[in-house]
């Protein structure tokens, strides 16, 4: 296995910016993959199809970010169940069979929350890709509701059936409605950075609150930072890239369990740079 070379990467647009190398790169040292090497690939929705058509056999496996999380699922030949329930994977891996996409944002997000009571309820602020694995997140977790917070309500309309299709009970909401909204058991927040800047001055926080802002760049935001001082406890989006870049990892190689240690600590070192 060391001496075989093998590729993976991380594929968005942009991408430039993701940390997803430090922290595979960092798993292969700490396991002794020497053959192994992990890289960011710019990617636009349009070009996903072709590149992954490109790719040589050495290529093990791909993680995929914004925007192609649910255009991702058109070019596998086998689809989990839970990233069929979701409509989005952010995991392909080659098999024999070809390609096979899942999604390890799910799993992810359960594992960063830590212990969430069942009957809890959760909001969602967004309603993309990374707002569907929060969905079944909360199906995960007994949640007793969850309520999508989008500026499109086309876009929370869409989400509906991903609800169904995880069971969990679900309610939609217009943005304007947001801060009302956060006073629920778990917030989570998945649209992209300053957009839910304005609520850090509107939201009343329960300090029994669990905010996962699922940004890490930039770190913290105004509405972790307006949650943190009210006592809330917060989960971060590089909690969950940890969390979800391990089960890929694992995926990948076939190496079980991944150096969570010497990946968690790459990840935190490149994070405290310049």
């Amino acid at each position: 296995m060391t001496d075989t070379i093998h590729r993976a990467a991380v594929l968005g647009k942009p991408v430039a910016h993701s940390l997803s190398p430090v922290i595979h790169n960092a798993g292969y040292a700490a396991a002794g993959l020497a053959g192994w090497s992990y890289t960011a690939v710019e990617c636009a929705e349009s070009e996903l199809a072709a590149v992954v058509a490109g790719l040589g056999p050495e290529w093990a496996g791909l993680s995929l970010t914004m925007p192609l999380k649910e255009v991702a699922l058109t070019v596998a030949g086998h689809i989990t169940p839970v990233a069929a329930a979701v409509g989005a994977a952010n995991t392909l891996v080659r098999t024999e069979d070809g390609w096979h996409a899942d999604n390890t944002d799910i799993p992810g997000m359960v594992d960063a929350l830590g212990d969430v009571p069942g009957g809890a309820t959760f909001t969602v602020l967004g309603a993309g890709g990374t707002a569907r694995a929060a969905i079944a997140a909360a199906a995960q977790a007994a949640a007793a509701g969850v309520t999508v917070v989008a500026r499109r309500p086309e876009a929370v309309a869409e989400l509906r059936p991903v609800a169904e299709a995880v069971g969990v009970p679900f309610a939609g909401a217009a943005w304007p409605d947001a801060a009302a909204h956060a006073t629920a058991d778990v917030v989570v927040s998945t649209v992209p950075k300053g957009v839910a800047d304005p609520l850090a001055t509107e939201v009343r926080w329960r300090p029994s609150t669990v905010l996962f802002d699922a940004l890490y760049d930039p770190w913290p935001t105004p509405l972790a930072t307006s949650a943190a001082a009210a006592g809330c406890r917060i989960v971060s989006g590089l909690d969950l890239l940890l969390a979800q870049a391990i089960g890929q990892w694992e995926q990948f190689t076939g190496v079980t369990p991944a150096p969570r240690a010497a990946m968690r600590e790459a990840l935190f070192a490149a994070r405290r740079q310049p």
